[in-house]
């Protein structure tokens, strides 16, 4: 009895030059079977060139890709069953809808009762069940979108690749179509690699998310662990909001270390990653919005306030307001922005410009890092 492969996709040790450039350099990963995996990472970090070899439209310098658990390291692009969406999905403007998805199963020979049933089959499980027959001008973005997708799935690839192929589109629909990606592997089951620089695609989609950064993934975790717990200091400047400081650790306490910022702020934090706490050691801090708690100084912080605590003091100087996601900015006595989540209801309770205030957060909730 033969069993499945435990991994989908398979990348070891994989390298790229181009020049004197390592664009992506000594890459391994692997990604199990029915999967959303995503690579994150800024613009430059070697994503795409790493999707372009998983593709086969380049050639690795070193390393292997394996599929299904068989190395497609020495097949042509059109030999391995893998397929892409790119950012402008390249539909085929002279054909309709349904000629766009039939068109890859015609090129492999299908018979004319196999094309139909499979492509009414992909239109329903894309939810477009009455497109066949419209011109792709008369599509609207989102349903654009699905029937690029619709056109690679209905050739059952094993890994769907999609570089940023939501770039080109309008805030709003982007928003909707991270909701639509994700259902639509859920309905195919089928491994999606998705690259993107935009870490709300990665973080809302994603079962789990490389970052990227240099040739090199600074960490593979699921959007929670990338989140709660980075690995590294690029890792928590790169996903999510922080407020930022650097400085150099003066004492040890357990867990928790006292750090001299170079504003001249003392905060307690709690060491991550591999740092290992010494005196003297130069850290950077990184603190979520979302965990400083901005109280008036007139109103003393609520009694289940941990403790200790770091505080700093200053005034409002500005409110972004953003529904539930609002914030406020405090600059400090030494000058700096500081940025707090708040809630901001209209009433006359809401923090207002010009009003002093405490900031207060918890040491365990101060990522710190060694620079």
């Amino acid at each position: 009895m033969t069993t499945s492969p435990a991994y989908d996709l398979e990348c070891i040790n994989l390298s790229k030059n181009f020049g004197p450039v390592r664009a992506v350099d000594d890459v391994s990963f692997t990604i199990p079977s029915g999967s959303f995996f995503s690579i994150l990472g800024p613009s430059g970090c070697g994503k795409t060139t790493l999707m372009r070899m998983i593709a086969g439209f380049e050639d690795p310098a070193s390393g292997d890709i394996r599929i299904k658990g068989k190395s497609v390291i020495d097949k042509a692009p059109n030999k391995r069953n893998v397929k892409m969406v790119f950012q402008h999905l390249a539909l085929f403007p002279m054909m309709n809808v349904y000629e766009n998805i039939a068109y890859g199963l015609k090129c492999n020979g299908a018979s004319k009762a196999e094309i139909e049933a499979r492509v009414r089959d992909v239109l329903d499980r894309i939810a477009l069940p009455d497109v066949a027959e419209r011109e792709i001008h008369q599509l609207s973005g989102g349903q654009k979108q699905r029937i690029a997708i619709a056109r690679c799935m209905v050739l059952d690839p094993d890994v769907l690749l999609l570089d940023e192929p939501l770039g080109a589109l309008d805030l709003k629909l982007r928003e909707a179509m991270k909701i639509e990606l994700k259902l639509l592997q859920h309905q195919f089951n089928t491994t999606f690699v998705y690259i993107t620089h935009d870490q709300s695609e990665a973080l809302v989609m994603s079962d789990h998310v490389a970052i990227m950064n240099q040739g090199k993934f600074e960490q593979i975790g699921t959007p929670q662990e990338l989140y709660h717990a980075p690995n590294t200091s690029f890792v928590a400047g790169f996903v999510g909001d922080s407020n930022r400081w650097s400085g150099r650790m003066t004492v040890i306490n357990g867990d928790t270390a006292t750090v001299e910022t170079d504003a001249g702020l003392t905060l307690l934090c709690s060491p991550a990653g591999s740092i290992r706490p010494e005196a003297g050691q130069s850290v950077e801090i990184f603190v979520r919005p979302e965990f400083i708690h901005a109280h008036r100084q007139d109103t003393s912080p609520a009694e289940d306030e941990p403790a200790p605590v770091n505080q700093l003091d200053g005034k409002v100087d500005s409110l972004l307001f953003n529904g539930a996601n609002s914030r406020v900015l405090v600059r400090s006595s030494s000058g700096q922005l500081i940025e707090a989540d708040v809630t901001l209801t209209g009433g006359t309770d809401d923090l207002r410009p010009g009003e002093a205030v405490r900031l207060v957060w918890s040491p365990q909730q101060t990522m710190c890092f060694r620079t």
